[in-house]
């Protein structure tokens, strides 16, 4: 699949890119200035303010009104290229697509665009006009810090010492915790975030197999497999860490049958989707001890429901889907759209188009 450039690739073509979603006016200028012929619509009062650093959503609570909201559509209309999905919706996704009918480029703030892709349910040729990127890559340091944070909260036993904390407990026997150093991380996904969790397990001394879609050599990966090969590497794993995206091919890929292969007391993270994982499964294999401790930032509905066991659960880490977070994201962000920018006016390939069969 190659960018749909507009129809005069010419550098200094003119291209109106309209801002949907919240951004520093100092960014916003980077991205006027990164291209000769570029006019950006950025109209800030139209767009929901931060309550913290890379809000892409913004506040809740913010409402325009009808002339307002008639201009931020009016800008939408008037583009050729969108930064950030409108109002974050896979809806005004599709009404944007519509609407537009010289619209061939979104690039989302999100790393995993897909589903919001597929649930705009828009026409084959739709989504041949109009190419999606996402966001991926500019996610894969947090989220492994976080992955990393995960199995050193496992192999540590913080959760147990935080709980003789709280109960002002000295135990009498001094349990021993486990090395990182020499143990086996298996990673479902070595795409960006993958490796790049690979990179931080191996400087700690892990040893890294895992799976990607085509089966390949990986520099520093000890052995690769597609998905179906998972269970004959989770036999000897120590740890788990899943980056896989939500697609109809990977749901619930982590069963009660793939995870009755686990290596008893392995420490289990997830930074991809929830809906990877069946949580009924996963919970059963915790009350069973053949996963030590779970670190999970995504789950299968969001929020997770107050009903769910999870939240209770003595061995399980509960974050409300922040891993990738951070203070440095929406800077992150507008250089990998500037650079994409590039690519796109010279109708080239951009990294992180969003596939329209598979929707990731």
């Amino acid at each position: 699949m190659t960018a749909t450039a507009l129809p005069d690739n010419a550098p200094h073509a003119a291209l109106t890119i309209a801002i949907c979603a919240p951004l520093e006016a100092a960014l916003v200028e980077r991205i006027r200035q990164s291209s000769p012929g570029v006019t950006v619509r950025y109209s800030p009062e139209l767009l929901p303010p931060e309550r913290f650093p890379a809000d892409h959503a913004g506040d809740p609570d913010f409402r325009r009104s009808a002339e307002q909201e008639e201009q931020y559509w009016e800008n939408i209309r008037q583009a050729d290229v969108l930064y950030g999905i409108p109002n974050e919706s896979p809806a005004d996704l599709a009404r944007a697509v519509r609407e537009n009918p010289k619209l061939r480029w979104i690039h989302a703030m999100a790393a995993g665009a897909g589903g919001s892709v597929r649930a705009a349910q828009l026409s084959e040729a739709e989504l041949e006009r109009v190419v999606v990127t996402t966001s991926a890559g500019v996610h894969a340091l947090p989220l492994a810090e976080f992955a990393l944070m995960g199995l050193l909260n496992g192999f540590k036993r913080v959760a147990e010492l935080q709980a003789d904390q709280r109960a002002k407990l000295w135990p009498e026997l001094r349990v021993p915790t486990r090395l990182l150093a020499g143990s086996q991380l298996v990673i479902s996904g070595l795409g960006e975030i993958g490796m790049e969790t690979a990179r931080l397990a191996k400087a700690l001394g892990m040893t890294v197999s895992g799976s990607k879609r085509q089966a390949q050599e990986l520099e520093g990966i000890d052995e690769v497999v597609t998905n179906d090969g998972l269970a004959g590497l989770l036999n000897s794993a120590d740890a788990v860490v899943n980056t896989l995206p939500g697609t109809p091919y990977t749901e619930h890929l982590f069963d009660a049958e793939l995870l009755a292969t686990l290596k008893p007391g392995a420490v289990f993270v997830n930074v991809g989707r929830g809906s990877v994982v069946d949580e009924t499964a996963l919970l059963a294999a915790l009350d069973e001890g053949r996963i030590s401790y779970a670190c999970l930032d995504v789950f299968e509905q969001e929020p997770l429901p107050a009903s769910s066991p999870l939240w209770e659960h003595p061995k399980v880490l509960v974050s409300p889907h922040t891993s990738a977070l951070s203070s440095a994201e929406n800077r992150l962000i507008a250089e990998r759209f500037i650079s994409n920018l590039e690519l796109f006016r010279a109708g080239r390939v951009m990294p992180h188009m969003v596939d329209p069969v598979y929707f990731y």
